[in-house]
């Protein structure tokens, strides 16, 4: 799910810790999935999304941030400085994909 602010947006993304490469998955549920290959100790897990989300959308890591679900799978990533469209067009979603 994509939620847009009025800073940026707000996603609801499901985490697959400790998978064989961090990625983009596509969608599990009402969520986003995302695999991290980093495992999920002493918030590995988070870090390495945000990083590799602040790298997939092309903005500073301090943009990104785990709004909430610190330890759960399912988390609410902010990103600031970026729209819902391009959200879309960067995951390859369609308006009816969220």
């Amino acid at each position: 799910m994509i939620e847009s602010t009025s800073d940026g947006v707000i996603l609801t993304v499901h985490v697959q810790p400790k998978a064989s490469k961090t990625e983009f998955v596509g969608m599990h549920g009402d969520a986003l999935k995302f695999r991290v290959a980093a495992p999920p100790v002493e918030g590995e897990a988070n870090a390495a999304l945000c990083r590799y989300v602040a790298k997939l959308f092309s903005i500073p890591q301090r943009a990104v941030s785990v709004s909430s679900g610190q330890a759960s799978r399912k988390k609410r990533i902010e990103l600031i400085g970026v729209t819902e469209d391009e959200v879309r067009n960067i995951l390859g979603l369609s308006k009816r994909s969220t």
